[in-house]
């Protein structure tokens, strides 16, 4: 039934579609979603509006902005992008805030792949975007500050990154901007956006670099049980599944859970496949290969440092190639041929 109020669905008048009626078709989908969870206003919209709010959305009255079209979709476990004609009702803040979120997110997955220079220039370029983007954000948009603090717990200063103490607290305080009861030891019974549970993903990393992998191990877990529960209706659910499986499995990989770990990691190599998003495979892959070298099984071991390898090299993942050259020496004294300058 929600597949009728798709955004291809909605009717075109003189060329443009109707803003009135794409308001009232994305309003309906979502308290049909809704009322199907059994959710009241109150619990959909925490942290995120008002409840009186959420109700003009629902019946028509209101356009929501687009981060808290999304924020509410994604919270229903609805592909977002299908459901709102997105680029009618984008004023001209939303489009400059979205070309600095975009340049951002592509400085952070730099920063985390790359090594030495290059990775410091990539901070310096996000850090400055940021400062752009906070400057243009409204004091009480707390979808933008949230995205703002999070981005900056990842990235750290200008000199370095910020230790573990300092940056659990500020993704601790990103993520109550918009779930303001949240609890790290429980997960269960409450709804995320897809930024929301990236920093939750931030927080147990943070427990990782810690050296307390017990703790990290249980927040990627329950992660991974609500990607699996709520996000198998969204596009792509393998751009949140392979990387929960990824991160769950690396855990359990460093406290010597071998199986179990090998067991969550092709649960991500599987959903690399079947959805078609490889990001995540070759550390997938080089998990896989560590899990299979405590095993015994050497052979399948190296098979898999090559293919990790070549799939970093490939990628140009700098940060992942110099991983897979690390371990594959140490466990099995395997060396790879010179790069030749391809990263």
């Amino acid at each position: 039934m929600i597949e009728k109020y798709t955004e291809a669905a909605l009717p075109v008048w003189g060329g443009k579609r109707g803003a009135r009626v794409s308001e009232m078709f994305i309003g309906e989908t979502i308290r049909l979603k809704r009322s199907e969870l059994g959710l009241t206003q109150e619990e959909l919209c925490a942290g995120l509006c008002d409840p009186s709010t959420l109700s003009r959305i629902e019946t028509g009255k209101q356009a929501p902005s687009r981060n808290l079209a999304n924020a509410l979709l994604q919270r229903l476990g609805l592909p977002h992008d299908r459901y709102y004609a997105l680029e009618t009702f984008l004023t001209s803040s939303e489009v400059e805030s979205d070309t600095l979120r975009a340049k951002i997110d592509g400085c952070i997955a730099r920063f985390r792949q790359s090594l030495g220079e290059e990775r410091r220039q990539a901070r310096l370029e996000a850090l400055e975007h940021l400062n752009r983007l906070e400057a243009g954000a409204e004091t009480d948009d707390n979808i933008a500050r949230q995205y703002i603090l999070a981005a900056r717990a990842a990235l750290g200063s200008k000199t370095g990154a910020y230790g573990f103490e300092r940056r659990r607290r500020m993704l601790l305080e990103a993520i109550r901007l918009t779930v303001p009861q949240f609890d790290i030891d429980v997960l269960d019974g409450r709804l995320y956006s897809i930024d929301e549970t990236g920093i939750i993903s931030q927080i147990a990393e943070a427990y990782s670099d810690a050296g307390q992998h017990k703790k990290a191990a249980d927040i990627f877990s329950q992660l991974l049980t609500y990607v699996q529960d709520h996000y198998q209706n969204v596009t792509h659910p393998s751009r949140y599944l392979s990387p929960a499986a990824l991160n769950y499995a690396r855990e359990l990989c460093l406290m010597g859970c071998y199986e179990d770990a090998l067991r969550t990691a092709e649960l991500g190599r599987k959903a690399c496949r079947d959805y078609g998003f490889c990001q995540p495979l070759p550390g997938l892959l080089a998990v896989m290969a560590e899990c299979r070298h405590e095993m015994g099984e050497y052979g399948q071991s190296r098979d898999l440092y090559c293919q990790a390898y070549y799939l970093y090299l490939e990628t140009g993942n700098a940060s992942g190639l110099a991983d897979v050259e690390e371990a594959a020496a140490k466990r099995l004294g395997l060396t790879f041929p010179p790069r030749e300058g391809r990263v």
